[in-house]
């Protein structure tokens, strides 16, 4: 196998594991930085890697409306196009399509959608998808899925849910072609790294069922029965629920998926939700947050988020955040970070992100190693009463 998960400490539901993929290891829990077109918006490669990135996120639709899925491949795949060496995980574009509303339509066949680039319409089925996300070259893909609204009713989500497992299995049957295929081409296309075994893929389905425990149950269940897995999807949160009932459903979907495999928390990555799902056994996470949020002067620290724009920071020799290690806090004061950002200087976008993404990556390895101490309970709750105590110079 060339994806495993072995587990070597836990914390009630919390696991310090390693998932393996062709491309290398990914320490357990684990922040992916989105590199939504094939970049980490303002970052290098190699200021992930100096950062401790093992793992990144890019997005099939994006990729697929520019440059195109078919000029990924024929540029030798996403690893060699972004100079990228780790794990890449490719999203579905389901949340993308789905987000799009009145410019799309939905039927049992896939959607019809209309490009936010250049008005063409498109038309995404799940095997289109896979399609896709194999000429990308991603070690994780993911299905194409149903997404709704958060706070969405029953009905509407158990639509939604079924919908995504009967894709699913037309996912798991294309890219099943797919590999059957490529075996028996001489030579075999797509070796996207010149070494056929890191063009091995896996396939992660995404357990839906919106905030309604019953539906997240009989998902898990019916994906579960369909094929042995790599890992779970957990999508449909973060998307307009309540924190607390996105909280119930991981633990819901946590009882309801084997303990052997890893789970991946789809487009949740604030730190106070981060903590809260690593306590509830999520190992893989991704979010936009920490980039957009910098490019709009919101800053992550431990006492909580601050607005880098507020006047009170104009002479502040602090760094972002005394506690932080990264290249932005070790070398340069809030008032200097500040005068760039209001000033529109490219570093300052550059730092604030770069701040962002450093302090949700080692806000999960800091929760793996006090997975690995034993003292996670403890570590989360004192983290987290210092983070949600406000300042007066938090946003």
């Amino acid at each position: 196998m060339s994806f495993t998960f072995d587990i070597h400490a836990t914390a009630g539901a919390a696991r310090a594991g390693v998932f393996s993929t062709p491309h290398g290891p990914v320490g357990t829990p684990a922040f992916m930085p989105v590199g939504t077109l094939a970049t980490v918006k303002a970052l290098d490669p190699e200021d992930l890697v100096r950062m401790g990135a093992s793992m990144i996120l890019s997005n099939a639709y994006h990729l697929h409306l520019r440059p195109g899925d078919d000029v990924v491949r024929e540029m030798g795949g996403l690893h060699r196009f972004m100079q990228w060496n780790g794990p890449i995980l490719t999203d579905s574009g389901g949340f993308q399509v789905f987000s799009l509303e009145r410019l799309r339509t939905i039927d049992e066949q896939g959607v019809e959608f209309q490009s936010h680039i250049d008005g063409s319409r498109r038309f995404f089925t799940p095997e289109i998808v896979m399609q896709i996300e194999r000429n990308l070259g991603a070690d994780v893909i993911m299905q194409f899925d149903h997404v709704i609204p958060g706070q969405s009713d029953e009905a509407t989500a158990r639509d939604a849910s079924e919908r995504s497992i009967r894709w699913l299995a037309r996912c798991l049957a294309e890219v099943q072609r797919l590999e059957s295929t490529q075996l028996l081409e001489d030579p075999p296309r797509g070796e996207f790294t010149g070494d056929n075994s890191q063009n091995q893929q896996a396939l992660f389905p995404i357990v839906q069922g919106g905030i309604h425990a019953r539906l997240r149950r009989e998902a898990a269940e019916s994906i579960r029965s369909m094929h042995d897995w790599a890992g779970f999807g957990v999508g449909g949160l973060s998307v307009g629920e309540e924190k607390d009932a996105m909280y119930e459903m991981i633990e819901v979907v946590d009882d309801a998926l084997p303990k052997t495999h890893p789970r991946y928390l789809m487009g949740v990555g604030f730190p106070e939700d981060l903590i809260e799902a690593i306590r509830r056994g999520v190992d893989l996470f991704d979010c936009v947050a920490p980039t957009r949020m910098g490019r709009n002067g919101a800053v992550f620290t431990r006492d909580g988020r601050l607005n880098i724009k507020r006047a009170e920071f104009r002479t502040d020799p602090k760094p972002l955040d005394p506690d932080c290690d990264c290249a932005a806090c070790t070398r340069f004061s809030r008032a200097y970070i500040r005068h760039l950002f209001v000033s529109d200087e490219i570093l300052g976008l550059r730092l604030l992100s770069l701040h962002n993404v450093h302090f949700l990556l080692s806000l999960a390895r800091a929760a793996r190693q006090s997975i690995q101490h034993g003292d996670l309970e403890q570590w989360s709750r004192d983290w987290l009463a210092r983070y949600r105590t406000t300042s007066p110079l938090a946003v």
